[in-house]
């Protein structure tokens, strides 16, 4: 049952109106709470992050009720049925955004929130707040307020990766370490000729168990996630410099240009040549 609170202020980005694919804000908002206000049982259909300011109250999913207070946060997942309410003498007081897109899932994992870590503890809750208020002061469909609020989004996120501690769920396998143990060496050794097996005998599990996480969390195979690194390394390397197409092939891990040019050609659609020209005849005509 959701009851009226004492102060809420939220924003809603009509879904018509939206620019950004790959990460993009729903909804946000903030939320001074009555005793015992309760959102839930319901299942939304995209990624909420909530962040108590002050109070405490209790965000149940999965059969499991988490306690949380002030500093803390939990995140919904689409599809996942979740209840929480405030408490009865110190009610809570939040904000939220409401979030998706198709690298939501990654977004979320480079700050080490997934579906088994859904419970976080952060100090920016100051930043975090003026971040929220900055986004609901831009609530206009115009192309300057949508941007400005696409760069906060990212700013939010960025406001929460620099402490953010995290708490798995009570008997959850906690893959996502190994999972993100294998991006950071992927990201630290692209260029050099790693293979999946090497990943996997760095976290110390199998290959067909790294798939098996990877999947999980990222949606990805190791071999995509590695493959997508490596060409958003190169693509930026064809226009940050003036390297050859070979020289971009090997310092991105690529032994022979032409498999680099075949795999560079498959994700954006036309060659590492056609592409550097593309852009930069592109960025000189604007």
């Amino acid at each position: 049952m959701h009851k009226k609170s004492n102060l809420e202020k939220s924003y809603i980005l009509p879904p018509g109106e939206r620019q950004f694919s790959d990460l993009y804000l729903c909804y946000c908002g903030y939320e001074e709470c009555r005793p015992e206000y309760s959102f839930g049982p319901a299942v939304r259909p995209n990624y909420i992050i909530h962040y108590i300011l002050k109070g405490k109250g209790i965000y149940r999913v999965r059969e499991i009720t988490y306690e949380l207070k002030a500093g803390q946060g939990f995140l919904i997942t689409p599809g996942e049925q979740t209840f929480y309410k405030a408490d009865s003498q110190e009610p809570w007081t939040y904000l939220w955004i409401g979030f998706d897109g198709s690298h939501a899932v990654r977004y979320l994992f480079d700050i080490g929130l997934s579906e088994n870590r859904l419970i976080y503890h952060s100090n920016r809750g100051e930043q975090l707040y003026k971040t929220v208020m900055d986004m609901m002061a831009h609530n206009t469909c115009n192309t300057s307020d949508q941007y400005r609020i696409e760069g906060l989004l990212y700013t939010f996120f960025s406001i929460l990766s620099e402490d953010l501690n995290v708490l798995s769920a009570p008997g959850a396998a906690d893959g996502s370490l190994y999972v993100k143990k294998a991006v950071e060496f992927i990201q630290t050794n692209y260029y050099t000729p790693i293979r999946i097996t090497d990943i996997a005998d760095f976290v110390c599990v199998n290959r067909s168990y790294l798939y098996t996480l990877f999947r999980r969390e990222l949606n990805l195979s190791p071999q995509e996630y590695l493959t997508g690194y490596r060409l958003t390394q190169a693509a930026e390397l064809l226009l940050i410099t003036d390297l050859s197409v070979e020289s971009v092939a090997f310092s991105c891990g690529y032994k022979d240009s032409l498999v680099f040019s075949k795999a560079f050609k498959a994700r954006y659609g036309e060659t590492p040549s056609h592409y550097r020209k593309r852009k930069i005849n592109k960025n000189s005509s604007i």
